[in-house]
């Protein structure tokens, strides 16, 4: 009769480590769902942000196909500075996050003697605060 007792304890102890390991085994599996779940929504984020910087550099060559397309009047009204350039950038900053007017991440437009037109977005997310370099959509098309 002991040793039939002496068997039923040596086996509750093995079930215990059995629940114990598959409980650990579980928890690594939710922590890996946890963390790709982290990793999709941040770049769901960067993709928004992509989009509207697209969207963006769009509107302003769409801006400027309707204008008066001579490269004298492209130059001085779209390139860095220029009034149809700030009206553009107001609604840059508003859309995009860590967008400054006269900063490192503040849009660039350029309209060479030729009508190419290159234009660059530059962001920073709210998670990138700690990294070091900005995101950037550059566009570079020409205009006749």
């Amino acid at each position: 009769m002991k040793s039939s007792n002496s068997n039923q304890k040596r086996s509750s102890g093995f079930v215990l480590l059995e629940a114990l390991i598959a409980i650990l085994i579980f928890s690594i599996g939710v922590l890996g769902l946890i963390g790709l779940q982290a990793r999709s929504a941040k770049h769901s984020t960067d993709a928004k942000y992509r989009s509207e910087a697209s969207l963006l550099v769009n509107q302003l060559l769409g801006n400027m196909w309707v204008s008066n397309r001579t490269i004298a009047t492209l130059q001085s009204n779209f390139n860095t500075g220029g009034p149809s350039y700030n009206a553009w950038l107001s609604s840059v900053t508003a859309t995009l996050p860590g967008v400054i007017a006269n900063s490192p991440t503040a849009p660039t437009v350029t309209v060479n003697a030729a009508g190419v037109v290159s234009v660059a977005v530059y962001w920073i997310a709210p998670s990138d605060v700690q990294s070091a370099g900005a995101h950037n959509v550059t566009t570079v098309t020409q205009i006749r």
